[in-house]
């Protein structure tokens, strides 16, 4: 990350300024450190912002990486506004992004030298649904892409430094499968400064925490597709088709995020149901169930709205965190980036290098925008991490067929490899550890 040269190196440390002055000004010692102290403390003040972050167009089309488009329909609706804290300093912040970076805006590039950031045989935490290489996946070519955002450069990712600020504190990632993929990955990026009897991971139901002893703290996973209570909510067996959201039922789940000090939410791919949700209006406790059908729109803006209520009544933001992770794309149907049509993630091996191409349709352009309507009205302190058009063109990191298959396959479906290939889930290492990267500028250097 290239620093502004008044950003602190650390507190109450700076580096030194040619004094806006002549050389014939006579100005005592005690006004001239007077007058620097007062420069510091307003420009650290002035630059600590949340922000809800959007794309900036590419300033050329131009490029022989794979570049984030103008004029894309999944930012577009993103609010422009920024969300000024008081006057106290972001949590956690240790500086600040390059003024005019967004890091969400930029290309993938091959790095052979610092990718993957660990080893899948490293890291024993990874469930069998991401390991990919230790369920034959012939090559490796999806681990070794590095984000660089445009103009500058993303902070690189520093394990002791999060320990440290995990210190006696909590950090919990909140929603489905791919919010837990994110929490494995940081899992992941952190357990091996840890020896082996410091750490452990448990499951308490809907709850996974992992515990590192000698820092007192926990990174901890709570199932909740929805946010809101569902007939989802089993963290075992939830594949329901009929699926039911409780409205208004946030602090169903919500008691159990109290006292965390960074939350990391999403929610998203649990509403694509391709018809209108059905939405409990009383309780699931209830003989006779009144049932309300809503659109997939409207019952994304209930539970967006009670989530930032939730986070209003329970996070303090003087000394919390709280992130909102966008859409994580699928690439179901090759057809879209030029590919075969009856064709998918299956056999992809290399990111989509048309960097025009769009990922979503309607219906994800229609959650973006409710996303765009709700956070913009809210003046709760929230961080967007905006990975959707990143993750549009890693057509090669999905786990496809080599992840653990929990029915028996058929012997049609053996034939057909690219009828059982998952193209929604990531393998690890791979892209969900740039989301942590994001992750991790966006809570160090906001």
């Amino acid at each position: 990350m290239r620093k502004n040269p008044l950003t602190p190196n650390r507190p109450g440390v700076f580096m030194q300024m040619k004094p806006p002055f002549s050389r014939s000004s006579r100005l005592s010692p005690l006004l001239l450190t007077l007058l620097a102290f007062i420069l510091f403390v307003s420009v650290l003040y002035a630059h600590n912002l949340l922000f809800i972050s959007r794309q900036h167009p590419h300033p050329s089309g131009e490029s022989h990486h794979f570049n984030s488009s103008p004029d894309v329909h999944h930012s577009s609706h993103i609010p422009e506004r920024v969300i000024r804290r008081r006057q106290e300093a972001v949590p956690f912040a240790v500086g600040r992004t390059q003024e005019g970076c967004d890091v969400f805006s930029g290309s993938w590039v091959r790095d052979e030298a610092a990718r993957p950031l660990y080893e899948e045989s490293e890291c024993p935490y990874i469930q069998p649904q991401l390991t990919c290489q230790e369920h034959g996946r012939p090559e490796k070519e999806y681990q070794h892409w590095r984000w660089q955002p445009e103009g500058c450069d993303l902070p690189k990712f520093n394990a002791s430094l999060m320990l440290e600020t995990l210190r006696g504190k909590r950090m919990m990632f909140v929603g489905d499968s791919l919010n837990r993929g994110q929490y494995v990955s940081m899992v992941c990026l952190l357990h091996r400064l840890i020896p082996p009897e410091a750490k452990s991971m448990e499951t308490f139901g809907s709850l996974t925490v992992f515990t590192a002893k000698n820092y007192n703290a926990t990174i901890e996973f709570y199932w909740a597709p929805f946010l809101l209570e569902s007939n989802s909510d089993d963290a075992v067996v939830h594949r329901i088709t009929d699926r039911i959201v409780r409205k208004g039922s946030i602090n169903k789940h919500g008691r159990n995020w109290k006292g965390a000090d960074i939350i990391v939410f999403n929610t998203y791919l649990w509403w694509m149901t391709g018809s209108k949700m059905k939405i409990l209006l009383g309780s699931f406790d209830d003989k006779v169930k009144d049932i309300a059908r809503m659109s997939t729109d409207d019952a994304y803006r209930m539970a967006m709205k009670s989530m930032l209520k939730w986070v209003k009544q329970n996070m303090d933001p003087n000394n919390t965190r709280v992130f909102f992770t966008s859409m994580s794309p699928s690439h179901t149907k090759s057809v879209e980036w030029g590919g075969r049509a009856e064709g998918n993630c299956y056999n992809e091996t290399r990111p989509i290098e048309d960097w025009t191409y769009d990922w979503g349709g309607e219906a994800e352009r229609g959650i973006m925008r409710v996303i765009g309507q709700v956070f913009g009205k809210s003046k709760v302190p929230i961080t967007f991490l905006n990975i959707t058009r990143l993750s549009g063109y890693r057509k090669d990191a999905h786990t496809a067929i080599y992840k653990k298959q929990w029915n028996p396959l058929t012997p049609q479906q053996l034939a057909n490899p690219a009828s059982y290939a998952d193209c929604v889930h990531w393998c690890l290492p791979g892209l969900q550890d740039t989301w942590n990267e994001l992750l991790f500028a966006k809570l160090f250097y906001p």
